[in-house]
């Protein structure tokens, strides 16, 4: 027995000793020149119920690092480490970044999103309990990843063309108050205001205006639907009352506060001056009286006799004229108009 058990003790020792397969790494160094490869954190909505969109997040391709409930107490799950890139983000940029599933943490936000209604688009709310779960989570992960408050974005902002979310219900302003989320200065953007109204920037100012807070779209100088489009959704997020995607004097004076928080405030744009045609009358220039030839001499013209009063006829009353009567239709014709069907939704 006591052979046995040197032999197992000898076997044992023997297999401590063999040493671990593959490289062996010392960690007692680490290097101060290094960052997180996180730049950007992307707030989406899931257009789905709470089961649906732990299904798709969890069971499809799209997936997201988290993903923040509508429960009246919302959990919040982990679905992807950070370590990872989640798909979430698509053909996506902002400012000089592109594809930015590699550089971003997606957040997805349990939403219905929107419906389309007779009355036009309905985007749902989001309970103020879920952004009082969102809030802290936001904020430990832009403080672990040094993320600054202008990249912290919506899907929209970096895919303006295809998405809309989280939408114009998303409550951006409670996050901007938490620090978390750039803001144009309220009393800068009512200094700017009076500023554009004496004349509205051009349609190219607006589009450089939106490149360079970040926007991708085409400079093209015309207000074509691009343009519109990513109007809309800066709209969305900074002035949700009205998101028609037109250039007005609020958006210019947000953009211009964005772009340009603490510098000089800029000068009126000289207002177009509008001229009426000056018309040259055809006049002939009457030449000095030195210069008028002679005129011959008219010669004076008979008399003529006085003619007796024309008496007045009184005019004939003329008879009312006949018009046709109506035709009366045929019987096949004869049929009354079906009422409008009623709009499907």
């Amino acid at each position: 027995m006591k052979i046995l058990v040197a032999t197992l003790l000898l076997a044992l020792l023997a297999g401590c000793a063999t040493p671990p397969t593959g490289p062996q790494y010392d960690h007692t160094y680490t290097a101060r020149g290094q960052s997180s490869r996180v730049r950007f954190l992307v707030l989406h909505y899931t257009v789905s119920n709470r089961a649906d969109s732990i299904r798709i997040l969890t069971q499809q391709e799209v997936s997201a690092h988290y993903l923040v409930t509508d429960d009246p107490v919302p959990v919040i799950y982990n679905l992807v480490d950070e370590k990872n890139a989640a798909w979430h983000a698509g053909n996506s940029s902002w400012k000089n970044f592109t594809q930015l599933n590699n550089s971003s943490i997606g957040i997805e936000i349990v939403n219905p999103g929107w419906k389309d209604t007779p009355n036009g688009r309905v985007y749902a709310p989001f309970p103020q309990s879920q952004i009082d779960a969102l809030i802290p989570l936001v904020r430990d992960i832009v403080t672990r990843h040094h993320i600054a408050p202008e990249n912290v974005l919506g899907h929209a902002d970096i895919a303006p063309l295809r998405k809309q979310d989280p939408g114009p219900m998303f409550p951006w302003r409670q996050l901007a108050a938490a620090g978390l989320v750039a803001w144009p200065d309220a009393n800068r953007v009512a200094m700017l205001e009076p500023i554009f109204q004496v004349q509205l920037p051009d349609i190219a100012w607006f589009q450089k205006k939106l490149a360079t807070w970040g926007y991708g779209l085409v400079q093209s100088g015309n207000l074509d639907e691009q343009t519109r489009t990513v109007l809309s959704v800066f709209q969305m997020k900074y002035r949700p009352a009205n998101i028609d995607g037109m250039p007005d004097v609020e958006t210019a004076a947000l953009l211009e506060a964005l772009t340009n928080p603490t510098g000089p405030l800029p000068a009126p744009l000289p207002a177009p001056v509008t001229t009426s045609p000056v018309i040259t009358p055809d006049v002939t220039p009457v030449p000095p009286a030195s210069e008028v030839p002679p005129q011959p001499a008219v010669p004076p013209q008979p008399a003529v006799p006085p003619q007796p009063p024309v008496q007045s006829v009184p005019p004939v009353p003329s008879a009312p004229p006949v018009l046709p009567a109506p035709p009366v239709p045929p019987a096949s014709d004869a049929v009354p108009a079906t009422p409008p069907m009623p709009v499907q939704q």
